[in-house]
């Protein structure tokens, strides 16, 4: 007959007795002496606290770049769709910027040279004269020198016939050069014999391009004035 093994009977008092018994009487000062269980706990205390720190120094943030990151992808792909169109569109864009550079090539042969700035302030006064209208005043100011032109401001004053002056406007405009008239002021003569004409006060304002040499002169001066305010 088959002999039957006697089921072991388990304490469990004392078995809590035996784990809490483990953890009395504990140095402080050698953890290295603390039984399995204690140290086991230890462990896992460390190994928690290490976790929740790397959590919220290392995960926390790299949670917040990853929101960031997720954050610029609406803006990038709109930068990109934009890109794709102008890559698409290349060979007419291409076209465009020539012929841009053409219209600008137009305007500066617009522009006068400094040798031709006499002819051109010739070519104001023949036209005024060929008007018929009596020059008051041709004052040339200040040339005002930009990054890539000069401007030329010139004060005028001229009397004459209403239709005249309005022609005299028109042939200004109609010159190969640019010339615009601005701040312009129409008023009677004001005189005993002036028979109904008229006299405008304006300052006309003409261009011309700048040489190398002065372009060159342009950028050492902005180089020197950027390195003078950059020091202390």
């Amino acid at each position: 007959m088959a002999t039957k093994t006697p089921a072991a009977n388990i304490d469990i008092s004392a078995l809590v007795e035996q784990f809490a018994s483990q953890f009395r009487g504990l140095d402080m000062k050698e953890p290295g002496q603390w039984p399995v269980l204690p140290k086991l706990a230890l462990w896992l205390l460390a190994a928690t606290l290490v976790v929740v720190l790397a959590w919220f120094l290392v995960l926390s943030t790299a949670a917040e770049e990853l929101e960031a990151e997720r954050g610029q992808e609406p803006a990038l792909k709109d930068q990109y769709r934009n890109r794709l169109a102008q890559a698409v569109n290349l060979t007419e864009l291409r076209k465009q910027k020539l012929q841009v550079q053409e219209y600008v090539t137009q305007l500066e042969k617009q522009l006068p040279g400094k040798a031709d700035m006499d002819a051109l302030l010739s070519d104001i006064n023949q036209a005024g004269l060929g008007r018929g209208l009596q020059f008051e005043l041709f004052r040339p100011g200040q040339v005002q020198v930009k990054d890539y032109y000069a401007e030329l401001p010139i004060t005028i004053r001229v009397s004459g016939r209403y239709h005249d002056i309005g022609a005299f406007a028109a042939d200004v405009a109609n010159l190969s050069r640019i010339v615009t008239l601005q701040n312009v002021a129409i008023a009677p003569l004001g005189t005993r014999d002036a028979n109904g004409l008229l006299a405008m006060d304006a300052t006309a304002h003409t261009y011309r391009y700048l040489d190398a040499t002065e372009i060159n002169e342009q950028r050492d001066a902005k180089a020197k004035a950027a390195a003078t305010g950059a020091k202390p």
